[in-house]
């Protein structure tokens, strides 16, 4: 039995993602917001609860060990048909900003293999996520 939600487990996937680069940028949490807002997991989600849970998630990043601690968190808490969905969230924070850096994408990969998520549907995730933030 998992100790955290998998709406939590999302939180805490997008939040790592996001304080990655040691940046939280407005971008990134105004997408955290609206993800929160508009996926129908977070259906009875209290808004109320992101920012707190988004410090647990930050708290537990501190600690030696905090990455592997989230990871081992969320994959507990996510039944499979959920870690796409985990692996999704973290690619539209990671794009964002218009633009992925370097340790985004490595923490993609180590998402990806904590999860489990194929590289065939890791890179249609991706596909569409570029797709959507294309601009002219």
């Amino acid at each position: 039995m998992s100790t955290i939600s998998p709406q939590h487990a999302l939180i805490y996937i997008m939040v790592t993602m996001s304080a990655v680069d040691r940046a939280m940028s407005d971008n990134e949490l105004q997408e955290i917001g609206n993800i929160v807002k508009t996926l129908p997991i977070f259906s009875n989600f209290s808004e109320e609860k992101l920012i707190p849970v988004a410090r647990e998630c930050a708290s537990i990043l501190q600690e030696d060990g905090g990455l592997d601690a989230v990871f081992g968190l969320a994959k507990d808490a996510l039944p499979h048909y959920l870690r796409e969905t985990g692996y999704a969230v973290a690619v539209e924070i990671a794009s964002a900003d218009m633009s992925v850096k370097a340790e985004e994408l490595r923490l993609l990969q180590m998402l990806r293999e904590a999860l489990g998520v194929d590289k065939l549907t890791a890179a249609a995730i991706e596909r569409g996520a570029r797709a959507r933030h294309m601009t002219e």
